[in-house]
């Protein structure tokens, strides 16, 4: 199931966006999805949902759009943001909250299918990526997505997810570095962390999109900053 959230304050506009999603989706014989709609920013982040893809108009009331996307961020949000308006000159304000696309009103057809097109490649992409861990005598089937850094102690590998719970088990870090893909950077001997979620790297230290910090091996910071900006355009962001 593909959930989709369309906010924005103009009702035509609202449905007009529905009508191209709902015709892209029959286009793509996909019928596992769901849409809801809201009016405003506090309405979207009061529903308390998680959503695959967010449509987002930035000219709204308080909270406009990109106000409503920095919310999002922060309260550890990961959906594919896609930003709908008449304001071109935003395109640059999109970068600072990790910003899937930009669509220009009015909606061009053409341009709406080749957001959506890789919007399906990079759904497809998230749902492909995990890794399996063996813990006792079971085993767990973890997301990389979910992953917000990964850090050694002893012998023990500790992943820290985006829910603020903690997975531990018996590994190397240099062999979980393998396994994982090129959204994670070892910022110090002891820690991968997953570029998702960094927001910063200042003073030996790497700043997450939840507040926490952590460490970042002096020479390091300067690779870490360009890993970041590499990663972001690979993205189209």
């Amino acid at each position: 199931m593909i959930t989709f959230a369309i906010c924005d304050d103009e009702p035509l506009m609202a449905r007009e966006l529905a009508g191209h999603l709902a015709g892209y989706m029959k286009e793509k014989s996909t019928t596992d999805y769901s849409v809801s709609s809201f009016s405003n920013g506090c309405a979207l982040l009061e529903s308390g949902g998680s959503f695959d893809v967010i449509f987002l108009d930035i000219q709204m009331e308080q909270p406009d759009g990109m106000e409503t996307a920095k919310l999002l961020r922060q309260r550890g949000d990961h959906s594919l943001l896609i930003f709908v308006t008449v304001l071109k000159e935003c395109v640059f304000d999109s970068f600072q909250v990790e910003a899937f696309d930009y669509l220009l009103k009015p909606l061009d057809s053409v341009r709406f299918k080749q957001t959506m097109n890789r919007v399906l490649r990079s759904l497809e992409q998230r749902a492909a990526e995990d890794i399996v861990i063996q813990r006792g005598t079971g085993c767990e089937v973890v997301l990389l997505s979910d992953i917000v850094y990964c850090e050694v102690l002893g012998r023990k590998i500790y992943l820290h997810k985006s829910d603020g719970t903690v997975s531990d088990y018996y590994d190397k870090l240099e062999d979980l570095e393998r396994r994982v893909d090129g959204r994670f950077f070892k910022c110090h001997r002891s820690y991968l962390v997953n570029l998702d979620y960094v927001r910063g790297c200042q003073d030996g230290q790497v700043l997450l999109s939840q507040g926490e910090r952590i460490p970042a091996s002096r020479l390091r910071e300067r690779e870490l900053t360009q890993a970041l900006l590499r990663y972001m355009k690979e993205r189209g962001i």
